[in-house]
């Protein structure tokens, strides 16, 4: 409720643009009514209607907004200096937009309104409604409760924000902040039969933690100091680690190719070259079967690592949530040898000869291969439970 009325009076200087000033008046839209009034006064400051019409929302508006200071005060509660001077403000924006087209002049006579000081009252307001934040703030922050600590955090704000002359308040901003804030730490342990290397568990943390924080929520790989409290723990365990044995499959091919191996020619039965109409000897063409085996060979090899993550809760002990995980890496090598002509083979079975067996990975270095899938299944679990954390 404390920031309804700047939101009301843009509201309506927006909706103003929508009618005509008659139907916001008629509706009690008054600060509609006197935006639209304004504008078109500001054509034709002599246009009685719209001067008839200012006149009305005018009054109405400040009447009520009167009222409504006025019932806030007399309700005495600390709390309503905010909503106060906002009204305040409220009624000082209007009287200013009015300003910008008085004096008018309605049927020779000239109109214009009584200004109003509304600064006293306006930092007045201010002061106390940054007393009370301020005050509230304090108590707040006695509470023991993370969610007080953020309360007393904007509270603190907005103190700093209308009054910044209190004694402390910086640092009151970063107690609450700093009280405020839920930590948590992320581990992982590895409960397979495969020992890591250091280096690959240090690359499974590096999980960009900056995108992961949230105004009230900061993730941790690495322990700030013995002193430091944790909120809630994500426990990344791996336990099964699965790497396939050496695979090499062969697959024979033969290959067989016809080519022009050249000719002959055509004789008649008594063993005479036969020519054509205009004497020349026929010939007819000979071919030749080419064949080659291709020899391929396929290396295989394959890695599966599974786990789980845990979201911990640290106060009281309690697990929120967990997820299975998995990541898995491949290893494929093609490689083909020619037995026979080779002018048997196309020029992509001729570029696949060029290729060679190339030594298997070992176990360590195809667990290695998981980092990256592994790592971003790890993070988006931690993604997809944010929601427990907070």
């Amino acid at each position: 409720m404390r920031r309804i009325f700047p939101f009301v009076f843009i509201l309506t200087i927006i909706l103003s643009g929508c009618s005509s000033s008659k139907k916001q008046l008629q509706k009690g839209n008054y600060d509609a009514a006197i935006a639209k009034a304004v504008k078109q006064l500001r054509k034709d400051q002599s246009d009685v209607k719209q001067i008839e019409i200012l006149e009305r929302s005018y009054q109405v508006a400040n009447d009520q907004d009167n009222e409504k200071i006025r019932f806030l005060k007399m309700e005495g509660k600390p709390n309503n200096w905010d909503n106060i001077y906002l009204v305040y403000k409220s009624l000082s924006d209007r009287q200013a937009l009015v300003k910008s087209v008085t004096p008018l002049n309605k049927n020779g006579q000239s109109i214009d309104f009584p200004y109003v000081d509304y600064m006293t009252d306006m930092v007045a307001a201010k002061r106390k409604a940054a007393d009370f934040y301020y005050a509230h703030g304090n108590e707040l922050m006695k509470s023991g409760l993370k969610e007080s600590y953020r309360q007393a955090y904007g509270e603190f704000i907005r103190a700093k924000q209308y009054i910044g002359d209190y004694d402390g308040i910086d640092n009151k901003i970063l107690d609450a902040k700093n009280m405020g804030m839920s930590r948590v730490f992320v581990s992982i342990q590895n409960i397979s039969m495969i020992k890591f290397p250091k280096e690959f568990e240090q690359d499974l943390l590096a999980l960009d933690l900056p995108a992961l924080n949230s105004e009230w929520v900061e993730y941790y790989t690495q322990n700030l100091n013995e002193n430091t409290k944790y909120d809630f723990f994500v426990d990344v365990k791996i336990k099964n680690v699965a790497v396939s044995p050496d695979q090499t499959t062969q697959k024979d091919t033969v290959i067989k190719r016809d080519i022009e191996d050249g000719f002959t020619y055509v004789l008649d039965k008594k063993g005479n070259v036969i020519r054509d109409t205009l004497g020349n000897d026929i010939k007819v063409k000979k071919y030749k079967t080419l064949q080659c085996a291709l020899v391929e060979s396929v290396q295989l090899k394959a890695c599966r690592i599974d786990g789980d993550v845990q979201v911990v809760q640290a106060n009281p002990d309690k697990v929120l949530k967990k997820d299975p995980i998995f990541a898995e890496s491949s290893f494929r090598n093609v490689s083909s040898r020619a037995l026979g002509d080779i002018q048997a083979l196309n020029s992509d079975q001729l570029a696949r000869t060029k290729t060679s067996p190339i030594p298997f990975p070992d176990d360590i270095e195809m667990v290695i291969r998981c980092s990256q899938p592994l790592k971003a299944a790890i993070r988006g679990a931690i993604q997809n439970n944010k929601r427990y954390i907070y």
